[in-house]
């Protein structure tokens, strides 16, 4: 149907050019060579874009698809507007443009013209083949109709220009129009789609509907719903505004009735309404779209680090930062005990948690182990190492007892995204200082076995909460991406057409308004100055 629809219409353009060629006794070599040349280069952008597009890596060729189709889409609506307007003066527009090549006594001026006006049709076709391929299931099977169209679309035109054969323009291309504008539409949704696959558009990606039922797989429901129509078997939301939208407005466009269209005034009036609806729309979408926030409680469960069984053993809260005091950790222990950890700017860095942005803070601080012995031996040092001689003590040299001091440190890291604690958990390192029995300076030692880590040292934030902090946090770019589109691009998007609207009815109503006034100005009678009606 794209190839008969679009083929017929660059064959009639060169069966007018011909007769009225024929008619004046000219010869056609000059307009075959403009035909011909428009045919090799058509064919050539056509080539030249898919080998383009393959080359492109694979997020490249999805976003080229999505220009490719989104100007399919352009130069298919333009052109099923302006034949459904013009069908009946194709042939006066035509003739008057080879009257005016042969006028210039040019055979280069005539070739001009037949090129261009080939040209125009063979590189819109061109683009919205490439384009229905690339979502065809079969692209073979999709050239192959293409041919058998183009090759009907010339036995045609061959038949009209010889008479033999006789066709009610108008009522074809409206009909195949009708036909055009279901495919542009489905071209809509796949450029939607190649655009999310491309990563330039990550709103309304929910699925709509199923529609498996009606398009299974291999099945002629598929071959015209699917391949031909463009319609997938799970559309998205974006998808099916877009097809709607797109359907709805252009069928109206073309095909509303002249008699039913409204009046200069009317029509100035109308838009004045649309404008103000655009614009209301667009502020309640601003002003009421809700902010995002992540779903996430605001008590984060922690249980003892490395337990096999962990059960709760308190909470952790997150405090966001003022202008007189920084950010605060909480720990509550179920046993009563806690602490508050300070979350300072310039303790703060950046760094991924799960492919998430996120701020991390690493705090530690020392507490000397209570009842600890002041002096070790040797051997004591060695069994707390863990059974070895630390690396840098000689017994000989440095036979002991020494001088000894137990300290645990807690150290306690901390992420946080947009205000979200993702994680936290705290760990102890005991360090054993040692001096005299020939030390020349105090060596520190981290130790295995200091005694049992208290509770407040020795927790990790649950997994099920990691879990959902992530996930939420994931939720929450898509949940502002969607807000940037419904709170901003599209109030924008509409914001600017109720403008143009109101520049439009203010132009149609200035029109009106001068047109009043150089009647008014013809209807008033013209008196001329004499000594008799002077004072």
């Amino acid at each position: 149907m794209i190839g008969l629809r679009e083929g017929l219409e660059a064959a009639l353009i060169v069966g007018i050019i011909a007769a009225f060629l024929r008619k004046n006794g000219k010869r056609l070599t000059a307009m075959w060579i403009g035909v011909v040349l428009a045919v090799i280069l058509s064919i050539i952008v056509g080539v030249g874009l898919d080998v383009a597009e393959q080359s492109l890596p694979q997020a490249r060729q999805e976003g080229m698809e999505t220009i490719i189709g989104a100007v399919a889409v352009f130069f298919v609506t333009g052109m099923i507007a302006w034949m459904n307007a013009h069908a009946q003066d194709m042939r006066r527009q035509l003739e008057a443009e080879a009257a005016n090549a042969l006028s210039q006594a040019s055979a280069y001026a005539l070739a001009s013209m037949a090129f261009l006006a080939v040209l125009k049709e063979g590189f819109e076709t061109s683009v919205f083949l490439l384009a229905t391929f690339s979502v065809a299931q079969s692209a073979q099977m999709a050239v192959a109709g293409a041919v058998i169209g183009l090759l009907m679309a010339v036995v045609i035109g061959w038949g009209i220009y010889i008479g033999g054969v006789k066709i009610n323009l108008s009522r074809f291309f409206s009909f195949t129009g009708a036909f055009l504008i279901l495919v542009a539409a489905g071209l809509v949704i796949s450029s939607l789609r190649t655009a999310h696959e491309a990563g330039w558009l990550n709103v309304g990606q929910q699925a709509a509907m199923n529609l498996s039922w009606l398009v299974a797989p291999g099945t002629i429901q598929s071959a015209l719903i699917t391949g031909v129509l463009g319609i997938p078997a799970d559309p998205r939301q974006i998808e099916v505004a877009g097809w709607l939208i797109y359907l709805i407005v252009v069928a109206l466009f073309v095909y509303w009735p002249l008699s039913l269209r409204p009046g200069p005034r009317l029509a100035a009036r109308l838009q004045i309404a649309a404008a103000a609806a655009f614009a209301a729309v667009a502020l309640a979408m601003v002003m009421f779209y809700p902010v995002p926030r992540p779903a996430v409680p605001e008590r984060a469960p922690i249980v003892a680090a490395a337990d096999a069984a962990p059960q709760p053993i308190g909470t952790l809260r997150l405090t966001a930062a003022s202008e007189d005091s920084p950010a605060t950790l909480q720990v509550a222990l179920n046993d009563g005990q806690g602490k508050t950890l300070l979350l300072s700017e310039d303790q703060r860095r950046q760094e991924q948690y799960e492919g998430i942005d996120a701020s991390v803070w690493t705090l530690s601080g020392a507490s000397p182990v209570a009842d600890s012995p002041s002096t070790v031996t040797l051997d004591d040092v060695v069994t707390l190492n863990g059974g070895r001689i630390p690396i840098g003590l000689n017994p000989q040299q440095h036979p002991g007892p020494f001088n000894a001091s137990l300290s645990m440190n807690c150290s306690t890291r901390v992420w946080v995204a947009d205000g979200v604690l993702l994680d936290a958990g705290s760990s102890v390192n005991n360090l054993l200082t040692l001096s005299g029995s020939g030390l020349q300076t105090p060596r520190t030692l981290m130790v295995n076995d200091a005694g049992a880590p208290p509770a407040a040292c020795h927790w990790q934030v649950d997994e099920a909460y990691r879990d959902k902090a992530v996930a939420a946090m994931n939720l929450l770019v898509f949940a502002r991406e969607e807000r940037q589109f419904w709170a901003v691009v599209l109030p924008t998007a509409l914001a600017i057409a109720s403008i143009l609207l109101m520049i439009s009815a203010a132009r149609i109503l200035i029109r009106l308004c001068r047109a009043a006034k150089a009647v008014t100005a013809d209807s008033k009678p013209h008196h001329s100055l004499n000594a008799d009606n002077l004072d």
